[in-house]
């Protein structure tokens, strides 16, 4: 994956989060690390990747402190000061360091840098950012209340990481430059480290790095599109360079080349940090090279990729189906097989994954038909991009239309709803159908196995509904029995709309899958800003005229809640009459000219939009591929050993 970066553009491809001891162990995640000798090789595979594209490789080194959740290693955590670990990370308590502990992370970080050089490294980072580290918490009067020459007053408390750089550069000692990644701003409230604090330190330190790569916002600076427009950090560390002569890379949610641009011509930055873009689009920085910025697939800011890696599973992205495929799978995110037949493809749908199978089967050269019944092209997405902040989810259906408008071999009918009988008629080959799902409108869904009573009101309505512009009235409840982020986005959209709201939830959190995107603490404390009543723990029993009962989750007493309005959202159901139908008639010799009959999407098995996408690309990427499609992907084979650190 960095290799393709490199190839894309990038001028340095970084390892992200690379831990530096055992006492920093991040197990399950998939982060890097250079404990001991034997990591120098894994490293090394990906420093040859990133030089074979002449692309410099660095390595972003890195101790947890009181967020390392030592699962594996079994080691407690430790911080300036004993302090309960982090609720979410573990339910312990971190102890205190002494000076032998502050002289360790001092020798962990030389001995890393000497393994880094060891895998030809052309820098090494000392991570200060994201409130994640061991010298975060030093700095963090919120942490750090220690009374020794290392707590008090700020510049006890970087002294540290001025000790920590101060060996990290001798070690390099010109072999490999040295970065440091600071957030200058945690704006977590107050005994955070604050702009003042920040700009301290960058003043402080100014000169002894190669390298500032700075951010705001501590862990919230990776929040997406929902809660930070592009380039939200430029005030925050537009003094940066002010205070430096050494270059500046900074980053913001970046998807705009303009942006981009904007920030280096102006004196903001010299570099542009691009995480999240590069995953949407690993050709990025070739693309604006050669003036083709209009082939940009730009970040829609879902993070996904976040959710993944926090997930402990191969990075996923909504906009590129072939992320973490490179090696698996052997995809690239430019090229794609080229068609070994003169079949003819029929796409019917263009939602997501039909706008993605039609451009991928076009790429690879076959003659494509794009049947869509109805008159606008993106499926359920042109509904979502309605809900509050989602608006540049539109992407994923404009760049696959803006690519399809370009091939004079795919072909697009509007207003055309097909049954089996005509797709049949039709005599194309492979046939792929992705005609989307539904929501339900009678609460079945993860917490009710059978339908609610009441359903069959009028004022019953789906997320379909609302969407299509369905008449509201107040007061309106929102069973929200769905962990993504339907529910909440709709109540916000309809008390932004006037109307009086109350989102009934059985989880003990609001849109609680968000938590793995980062979105969900901003989502609830929304709704409680906007006057959305938020009542969790509930389910939903019973659906008057006017008035709806609730239960509690746990031996609660029944409540009731007045509604004008109830909306449902539960799950959704396939609209797959016509693959059903087909395959039937398949399987009776009535359709002789079908080769291949595959459902993608939602009307599949309805999923994340992500997976939609993928499902899409696949589908287009196997066809004529016969049995070969069945080998899914290859699998890392891990081996475990042991040396002891260095003496």
């Amino acid at each position: 994956m960095r290799g393709i970066k490199a190839e894309g553009g990038s001028a340095v491809v970084n390892t992200e989060w690379c831990s530096v001891h055992p006492s920093s162990d991040t197990t399950p995640t998939a982060n890097a690390r250079l404990w001991t000798d034997e990591d120098v090789r894994a490293n090394a595979l990906m420093t040859e990747a990133v030089h074979h594209h002449d692309a410099l490789a660095g390595c972003e080194l890195a101790h947890a402190g009181l967020h390392a959740h030592n699962r594996y290693t079994r080691i407690p955590a430790m911080g300036p000061s004993i302090r309960p670990q982090p609720p979410q990370d573990f339910p312990g308590q971190g102890r205190a360091m002494d000076k032998k502990d502050l002289r360790s992370i001092r020798r962990w970080h030389r001995y890393a840098v000497r393994r880094a050089i060891e895998a030809q490294f052309d820098l090494v980072y000392v991570y200060v950012g994201h409130s994640l580290t061991i010298f975060t918490d030093f700095l963090s009067p919120r942490i750090n209340q220690r009374t020794d020459e290392y707590g008090g007053v700020l510049e006890n408390r970087t002294r540290l990481l001025r000790e920590t750089l101060d060996e990290v550069m001798e070690e390099a000692d010109g072999r490999c430059a040295v970065a440091i990644r600071f957030c200058v701003d945690e704006q977590q409230g107050p005994a955070a480290i604050d702009a003042e604090d920040g700009r301290a330190v960058v003043e402080m330190l100014a000169e002894v790095p190669d390298l500032w790569d700075v951010n705001v916002g501590g862990h919230d600076d990776m929040l997406g599109s929902r809660f930070r427009k592009e380039g939200w950090q430029e005030s925050g560390v537009a003094f940066v360079k002010q205070m430096t002569s050494k270059p500046v890379v900074g980053v913001g949610r970046f998807t705009s080349p303009d942006t981009m641009v904007s920030m280096v011509k102006r004196g903001i930055l010299d570099f542009i940090g691009a995480a999240r873009p590069s995953i949407a689009d690993p050709f990025l920085p070739k693309k604006i090279e050669e003036g083709r910025p209009e082939d940009i697939r730009e970040c829609i800011g879902c993070n996904i990729c976040l959710a993944s890696h926090t997930l402990t599973v191969p990075i996923r992205c909504t906009q590129n189906p072939t992320m973490s495929e490179e090696w698996r799978r052997g995809w690239h995110p430019e090229r794609i097989p080229k068609r070994v037949t003169d079949a003819k493809v029929l796409v019917i749908g263009a939602g997501p994954a039909g706008l993605e199978a039609a451009r991928a089967a076009g790429s690879r050269g076959y003659e494509v038909v794009l049947a869509e019944a109805e008159r606008e092209l993106g499926g359920h997405l042109n509904g979502i991009a309605r809900l509050s902040s989602l608006a540049e989810w539109l992407r994923v259906r404009d760049w696959r239309i803006s690519q399809i408008q370009k091939m004079v071999n795919v072909e697009i009918f509007r207003e055309s709803r097909l049954d089996a009988g005509q797709v049949i008629d039709f005599g194309f080959d492979h046939v792929i159908v992705a005609t989307g799902s539904h929501w339900r409108r009678d609460g079945v869904g993860a917490n009710n196995f059978s339908p609610i009573e009441g359903h069959d009101k009028a004022h019953i309505l789906t997320p379909d509904d609302v969407l299509s512009g369905a008449e509201i009235h107040s007061p309106v409840v929102i069973f929200d029995d769905d962990p993504y982020v339907i529910g909440g986005a709709l109540a916000e959209l309809l008390v932004k709309n006037g109307h009086v709201v109350t989102l009934v939830t059985p989880s003990p959190l609001v849109s609680s899958w968000t938590q793995f995107t980062l979105d969900q603490p901003h989502i609830h404390r929304r709704l409680v800003s906007l006057g959305v009543e938020v009542v969790l723990n509930h389910n939903l029993s019973m659906m008057g005229e006017t008035v709806v009962e609730l239960a509690g989750m746990y031996g609660e007493i029944a409540s009731c809640r007045d509604a004008s309005t109830m909306v449902l959202v539960t799950m959704r159901s396939p609209d797959d009459g016509l693959i059903h139908d087909l395959n039937q008639r398949i399987e009776r010799g009535q359709a002789p000219a079908i080769r291949s009959l595959t459902a993608v999407g939602d009307c599949l098995a309805p999923c994340l939009l992500s997976e939609a996408v993928f499902s899409g690309y696949k589908a287009a990427h196997d066809l004529d591929a016969g049995e070969a499609k069945d080998l899914q992907f290859r699998i890392e084979q891990v081996s475990a050993s042991y040396e002891p650190d260095l003496p």
